[in-house]
């Protein structure tokens, strides 16, 4: 009371909250406390890395286990609290982004929507950190176009491409060349696996979209072929089940669109495999071959862990066997049993 020049009574009323200080006086008083008037007030700008993917897996336990309107007040209670916390924006906005389906009206959906481009906005117009802020324009184009607005996605994206044209395109291989030269071999292997590992997941997406672009069925089967070993040489569905599971998924889509039906057995049951891995393990990591990759992965925005929950496999392994390429195949013993061991396991 004497430092701050008020009575007794009144820090009296302030510890018995009965009433606040005057805000003239918060300088003052985190000045007699040692702190700053952000910690005085409990207050946070910044948040670390560490909480941010506590946050972002708390919300995803919640989108699944409690109603959605409720975890997006939650949600959105929080950007407007740390509103200049940008890595905390943009998980926010993949979180959006990865349960915008869960609403069943559209326009909750596309209010959900809407809500992650602001913060992409937001992100765009204030973070100067370029990796931060072109992630951000990745995502805005996605959202874009699940208002349906791809052109505007393309005018968002096209010039983010990497054009082979231009030195910004040989950036890893500098990177670790530069290490090599420098004398730090382990950096410059670790670069090595990163980028090799990343490739490799590009191609086999990029795969499954030629799969649904393509009209020519003998392509289709030649991408069939050359990604299938891809996979196989690089244990990819092992890494990384989630997109191997979409990739055999296409697959036998393909398969049974063009009466292949027996191949498209085939990669139902390898689809089932990887979801089979998807549960037991739903984390990134490498393995013997990429055994430097933990370390990089452990440093991603959400670690090894899974973008959603796994609750949402139920959901869209029943989707998946209903569709139409499919219905050939529903009165097939070795499909119906496929399709009832997912359904069980998930």
């Amino acid at each position: 009371a004497a430092f701050l020049g008020v009575t007794k009574a009144s820090v009296s009323k302030w510890e018995n909250a009965q009433s606040l200080p005057d805000i003239l006086l918060l300088p003052q008083l985190a000045a007699f406390f040692g702190v700053s008037v952000d910690a005085l007030m409990g207050y946070e700008s910044q948040l670390s890395r560490e909480q941010i993917r506590r946050i972002y897996q708390e919300l995803t336990q919640k989108f699944s286990s409690r109603p959605f309107q409720e975890v997006t007040w939650e949600t959105e209670a929080l950007a407007r609290r740390y509103y200049s916390c940008y890595p905390l924006l943009l998980q926010l906005c993949v979180l959006y982004l990865n349960h915008f389906m869960l609403p069943e009206k559209p326009e909750d959906r596309q209010r959900m929507v809407s809500a992650a481009l602001s913060w992409c906005d937001r992100i765009s117009d204030n973070c100067t950190d370029a990796g931060i802020s072109a992630d951000a324009a990745v995502l805005r184009a996605i959202l874009k176009m699940q208002q349906g607005d791809a052109r505007e996605a393309v005018r968002i994206l096209e010039p983010l491409m990497a054009d082979p044209c231009r030195l910004s395109s040989q950036g890893n291989q500098v990177l670790i060349q530069a290490c090599q030269l420098s004398g730090d071999l382990p950096r410059a292997r670790s670069y090595t696996q990163i980028t090799q590992y990343q490739t490799l997941l590009q191609l086999m997406e990029i795969g499954i979209t030629e799969l649904a672009l393509c009209e020519d069925p003998a392509r289709c089967l030649e991408t069939i072929r050359r990604v299938t070993i891809v996979i196989e040489s690089f244990h990819l569905d092992e890494l990384h089940p989630n997109n191997a599971a979409r990739f055999h998924y296409e697959t036998a889509v393909f398969y049974a669109q063009n009466d292949l039906l027996p191949d498209a057995l085939k990669a139902l049951t390898e689809f089932e495999k990887c979801i089979s891995r998807l549960l037991k393990a739903p984390y990134l990591h490498g393995d013997d071959y990429f055994d430097l990759l933990d370390e990089w992965i452990e440093q991603l925005p959400l670690g090894n862990a899974a973008p959603r929950d796994l609750c949402f496999l139920q959901q869209n392994i029943t989707t998946a066997f209903s569709h139409p390429a499919f219905g050939k195949l529903k009165d097939d013993v070795t499909f119906r049993q496929i399709q009832k061991r997912l359904t069980a396991k998930t």
